[in-house]
């Protein structure tokens, strides 16, 4: 009989810590859901073009690249970006030379920002992407496509709120042990 009463005791206890949570989770709904719900229906966005220079294990390369972003909180959004190559690396394969080219590349992230002050702002970001890089050596091309996990942080200065800079680092960890690249970025950011 004793074990029995413990056990409706727990079960009564847990019954109103389950319906207390229940009680606050709701209320928290009730007070957040609308700031939530102004803010995605009415997102920031913000687009960037700049220079991305891409370091691996097999030379150099850089790259233009476009983003747009979109924040749908003061510290959460997305942002997608598409990279076409313009700087090649001169490599050598068994005595012969040629070129290691970057093609492409284009990859979608979830961003999550701080605000240090009105104008700086720092910012972590996680995606996924596939980049595309030719070689050309005597005469013959060959191309890799890879799929990766990315990840990254930087900052963006706004020099008057809506003008600004950005700074990035981002590591592609390419799947299939494809290896990593490091990408470090310079662009000009706008608010819209």
């Amino acid at each position: 009989m004793g074990l029995v009463t413990t056990e409706v005791t727990t079960s009564k206890w847990d019954t109103e810590t389950m319906r207390n949570v229940l009680f606050a989770t709701a209320a928290l709904t009730l007070i957040a859901a609308p700031a939530i719900a102004q803010s995605v229906s009415n997102p920031q966005w913000n687009g960037s073009l700049g220079y991305t220079h891409l370091d691996g294990d097999d030379g150099s390369l850089g790259a233009v690249t476009g983003r747009i972003g979109a924040k749908f909180t003061p510290y959460l959004g997305v942002e997608g970006e598409a990279s076409i190559g313009v700087k090649d690396e001169d490599i050598t394969i068994a005595g012969v030379d040629g070129k290691l080219e970057h093609d492409y590349d284009a990859a979608l992230y979830g961003v999550a920002s701080v605000p240090v002050s009105d104008n700086v702002e720092l910012f972590g970001r996680l995606g996924y992407g596939t980049t595309s890089i030719k070689a050309d050596v005597a005469g013959a091309t060959a191309s890799t496509d890879g799929e990766s996990i990315n990840y990254g942080a930087g900052a963006n200065w706004y020099l008057d709120g809506k003008n600004g800079l950005r700074a990035d680092w981002t590591r592609r960890d390419f799947q299939d042990d494809g290896g990593e690249i490091d990408t470090y970025g310079l662009s000009y950011v706008r608010r819209f």
